[in-house]
């Protein structure tokens, strides 16, 4: 597991946002089971306490499922795992059209600019 924290959002949050980036781009599938939350906490080297905040978020959120003493979920609720996708996508662009706009670009240039650097990230894979 490669995490970056950064401190501007709590730790818990980042640990939500890393299983959601995981869910949208497909290296967590529906049902799959994640790490127990004490093993979690080693990994990440973080307080078991903020991963146990991380569970109870997403399990709110019924981005997971834990029942009784089995290990936690990825959910199979495919409606959850497409809207995942699309709130990770929309505050991505969300936050790009934000820091564009002042600027005033043709749409027709910024897309191009946009498939441009896109395919170039996309390349070093």
């Amino acid at each position: 597991m490669n995490v970056s924290f950064n401190n501007r959002e709590p730790v818990y949050l980042q640990v939500v946002r890393y299983f959601k980036e995981e869910i949208a781009s497909g290296k967590l599938a529906a049902g799959q089971e994640i790490p127990s939350r004490r093993e979690l906490a080693g990994l990440l080297k973080i307080n078991p306490n903020t991963v146990q905040r991380a569970y109870k978020e997403m399990e709110e959120q019924k981005l997971i499922t834990t029942e009784g003493n089995s290990p936690s979920r990825i959910t199979e609720d495919e409606r959850i795992l497409k809207s995942v996708r699309e709130e990770l996508i929309r505050e991505a662009v969300d936050a790009f059209v934000e820091s564009v706009k002042k600027i005033e670009v043709p749409l027709d240039e910024l897309l191009h600019l946009v498939k441009e650097k896109y395919e170039l990230e996309r390349a070093k894979e």
